[in-house]
């Protein structure tokens, strides 16, 4: 399928011509999508986003990201099955917008980055229906593996302007941090805890396929 594609117009005189949709520098083309995305792909970090949000003082919801990760993904359309992932994520990456906050998550108190460097996942089963994907497979946070399912849906693939080919997924789940032994918590005055034991964790991922 071509990457740019033309219209064609009628002017006035009723003469048909050809115009291309071709963007002018500076804007994003419209990409090709492709018809088999297996293979084996690196997860690009910099345009990817692993995310998470949690309830703060029971009145709003703070986010953050991790800066720092990696990981590798092997996608078999025809047998899903045998597909798998893997990511390695540094904890003291962690970016809430609060460099308090931040140093407060990578102690002893929550995530003891300094003991406890990486945070993993480690998939142990795929499955797939229609065009959405379930991940399942080993969160390792602290030092404690429990097992996670991720509902992914794809956002697209394409042959990107650099010859990469590209896939991209969208998903998350939520999670209870206590599971993990990070039970850190402080009472409110007015009942409640300052921190959620639920966490929301998103996923905007876009992967490149290995030469």
């Amino acid at each position: 399928m071509a990457i740019f594609r033309k219209n064609t117009t009628t002017d006035t005189t009723g003469t048909t011509s050809a115009t291309s949709t071709a963007p002018a520098a500076g804007f994003d083309a419209p990409t090709s999508v492709l018809e088999d995305i297996s293979g084996d792909y690196t997860i690009d970090a910099s345009h990817s986003r692993l995310g998470f949000s949690a309830r703060h003082a029971m009145v709003t919801t703070v986010r953050g990201h991790f800066t720092d990760w990696s990981g590798t993904a092997h996608v078999d359309t025809a047998d899903p099955a045998a597909s798998s992932v893997s990511l390695t994520i540094k904890a003291a990456s962690i970016d809430t917008g609060s460099a308090d906050r931040d140093g407060h998550l990578v102690s002893a108190d929550f995530f003891d980055a300094e003991t406890h460097p990486d945070i993993t996942f480690v998939s142990t089963s795929v499955a797939r229906d229609g065009a959405d994907w379930a991940i399942t497979g080993d969160l390792t946070i602290k030092g404690t593996a429990r097992p996670v399912t991720i509902e992914f849906e794809p956002t697209g693939s394409a042959q990107d302007p650099f010859g990469n080919v590209r896939i991209g997924f969208e998903g998350g789940t939520a999670i209870n941090r206590k599971d993990w032994g990070l039970t850190w918590n402080a009472a409110l005055e007015t009942g409640g805890v300052l921190v959620s034991e639920k966490i929301k964790l998103d996923f905007d991922v876009s992967a490149i396929r290995n030469a």
